[in-house]
């Protein structure tokens, strides 16, 4: 008797064990929700993100979505309804030529502070540094074409 309890205890916990496997595995694709992103331009390449560039992702999608992408998860962005509109946030072309410093000014104090459309608000009080440096993350990864960083350092690092 005591050796079918034994066994009907077993099976229970093994029972149990497999259905922690089965959330756990729910929990982890939740998880790792944000650490990838689809090519806008090819749906069908993804594009991994590392931490940073996943929290930049976050901030992206909360922020700066309704402007800088032609749709949103909630449908179309009001992006065609701003003249002017705002570069696609993977617009390599426009975006790849700014420094990091650059866009961390614009982000922090808005576009007509950098001589840019002033219909961007200035987010230096909604986010941290950290985050903004994130967002700028973020659009580096997506950058099509792809982002290199300078080979030499800007200007600020010349001495005289």
């Amino acid at each position: 008797m005591r050796r079918l309890a034994y066994v009907a205890l077993l099976a229970l916990a093994a029972a149990s064990l497999g259905s922690c496997r089965k959330s756990q595995s729910t929990r982890d694709v939740i998880a790792r929700a944000y650490d990838i992103e689809p090519d806008w331009n090819d749906s069908s390449k993804l594009i991994p993100l590392n931490y940073s560039q996943t929290q930049g992702k976050r901030l992206f999608y909360t922020y700066c979505v309704w402007c800088h992408a032609d749709s949103t998860p909630a449908g179309p962005s009001n992006r065609s309804n701003l003249n002017p509109s705002g570069a696609l946030a993977n617009d390599g072309a426009t975006l790849n030529p700014m420094s990091n410093e650059f866009l961390r000014n614009m982000i922090t104090l808005g576009g007509s502070a950098m001589g840019k459309s002033a219909m961007m608000p200035p987010y230096g009080r909604t986010l941290s540094q950290q985050d903004i440096d994130d967002v700028i993350a973020f659009t580096r990864a997506i950058a099509q074409p792809p982002y290199t960083p300078p080979v030499r350092p800007g200007p600020e690092y010349n001495v005289k």
